[in-house]
């Protein structure tokens, strides 16, 4: 285990990176003279560490992630193993990569490094092999100018949030190495295992299942999935066109990809395919289009994989776990088929944790990160494209004509607006305006609607999200709070 420190012990201010003299010893002692500035606010949001790089992230400071991130990992391991090591095709993400390497092989750990791959990759092969930890340099769905780091548990969840306290305790400079690091790691190219998830991927489909005379649209947001997306449906079958699909730090996610579906439904229409798929930068998440040029969004995916795993009585009491975010219309449709429903916050972990806890097979996000436990152990968007693909085959219909069927939706409206300062953002919940201006709203909607304002776990922004039966309320309160958001807060 981390032994701690007390503050008398420590000469380090509060904010900084470093040990106090005298606690270090070999190779840990160029870590000690590393004054990193650090947010006063908690550095792991919903997803990891994320933000600007050259502002809150830098190659200093994955040195130090890398390094301590190798420390608990290390204490907390049965037995030893590597830390599996993968990244996102942003232009910052091989630096980012170097210098977590070179802090996890400072803490004495070998890195097994699979450069270009989609996050659940690195979830997945840290699961079935020997490995502690595993980490993805990727800020998912955000611009290029931003990068994450992400860092799973052995099991290939979600690290803790004790153990990422533990590791910011680390970076803080509030606790020391237990156990001195008499030994460099050694840093090897596995690249060829993200050929092993891609198999995984498909081998719960075959044989019964192929996507033969299905004509699907891949939209690669030029990131993660670029190389193995397209071979993985060709493989099952499937006659596939691809869009941003070249690995380009300078455009992934912008104006395409999951967050802007307009190309792909488009390209859907043009070519008379069957349906499109349009995933993030690190591919963990996934939104489709169906024939027509509709979006379908996590909310229709649930329901309608929920319905066929419901029909092969593959759905532990009818249960479904989703967020505040899922459409009061997808609650209501599945209650009708006899089905269960458990909100959680916004967030994939908070979902997985609320699977773990019920027992539940299927959970997601209205934004596409999908969970399946019968296939996979995180959001995954090859993982839940592939079976959406095979429903709709098994189905005999389109999946336009699946969507008709399923259910109508609530008008939602959901507005970011952003705000730079950490803090404010943070804090938004102490506004005593906004949440006059809240009470109101829900006073004046009832039981015919709800609000959500939260600030975003990954981008700084905070998000005001209005539904009500009636559009003219959603689109005037949304205004309102809009309003109330950039005066008092952004």
């Amino acid at each position: 285990m981390v032994s701690s420190i007390s503050r008398s012990q420590s000469s380090i201010s509060e904010g900084y990176v470093a040990k106090s003299e005298g606690l270090t010893t070999g190779i840990e002692t160029s870590f000690a003279l590393n004054l990193i500035p650090l947010p006063t606010t908690a550095l792991f949001g919903t997803d990891g560490i994320r933000g600007k790089v050259g502002e809150l992230l830098s190659a200093p400071l994955a040195l130090q992630i890398g390094f301590w991130a190798g420390i608990v990992l290390r204490d907390h391991a049965p037995q030893k193993g590597p830390v599996i090591l993968g990244q996102d095709s942003r232009n910052s993400s091989d630096m980012l990569a170097m210098a977590l390497s070179a802090g996890l092989t400072a803490a004495g750990l070998e890195v097994w490094y699979l450069g270009l791959c989609p996050t659940p990759c690195v979830a997945y092969l840290t699961s079935v092999t020997d490995a502690i930890g595993g980490v993805m340099i990727s800020a998912s769905h955000n611009p290029p100018e931003d990068n994450g780091i992400k860092i799973f548990g052995a099991s290939g969840g979600k690290l803790s949030k004790g153990l990422q306290a533990e590791i910011e305790a680390g970076l803080r400079g509030k606790i020391a190495p237990g156990v001195g690091v008499s030994n460099c790691g050694r840093h090897y190219s596995r690249t060829e295992l993200v050929a092993d998830y891609g198999q995984a991927l498909q081998q719960p489909l075959q044989p019964q299942v192929n996507l033969q005379g299905m004509k699907i649209v891949l939209d690669l947001a030029w990131g993660a999935a670029v190389g193995l997306a397209p071979l993985i449906f060709t493989q099952m079958g499937a006659d596939v066109i691809c869009l941003h699909n070249q690995a380009d730090g300078d455009r992934i996610n912008v104006n395409c990809g999951s967050t802007h579906l307009d190309i792909l439904a488009a390209a859907v229409k043009e070519y008379h395919a069957d349906m499109g798929f349009a995933f993030d930068g690190d591919a963990d998440r996934v939104l489709a289009v169906d024939n027509t040029g509709r979006q379908v969004n996590g909310d229709y995916i649930l329901y309608l994989w929920g319905r066929h795993l419901q029909a092969q009585q593959q759905l532990p009491d009818n249960l479904i776990i989703s967020t505040v975010m899922a459409n009061l219309g997808f609650e209501k449709a599945w209650q009708k088929l006899g089905g269960n429903m458990i909100r959680t916050a916004v967030g994939d972990q908070y979902v997985q944790a609320e699977m773990l806890k019920t027992g539940g097979m299927l959970g997601g996000e209205q934004s596409g990160h999908i969970l399946c436990h019968h296939y996979g152990i995180t959001g995954d968007g090859l993982l839940t494209a592939l079976h959406l693909a095979a429903v709709v085959k098994a189905a005999g219909i389109s999946l336009g004509e699946m969507v008709d069927q399923s259910f109508q939706t609530y008008p939602q409206l959901l507005q970011n607006v952003r705000v730079e300062d950490r803090e404010k953002r943070l804090g938004w919940e102490n506004c005593e305006p906004v949440q006059k201006a809240i009470a109101q709203a829900e006073a004046a909607m009832g039981d015919t609607g709800r609000i959500l304002v939260r600030a975003s776990g990954t981008e700084p922004v905070i998000r005001v999200m209005v539904e009500a039966a009636d559009t003219e309320l959603v689109n005037y309160w949304t205004k309102e709070l809009v309003s109330q958001v950039q005066q008092h807060i952004a």
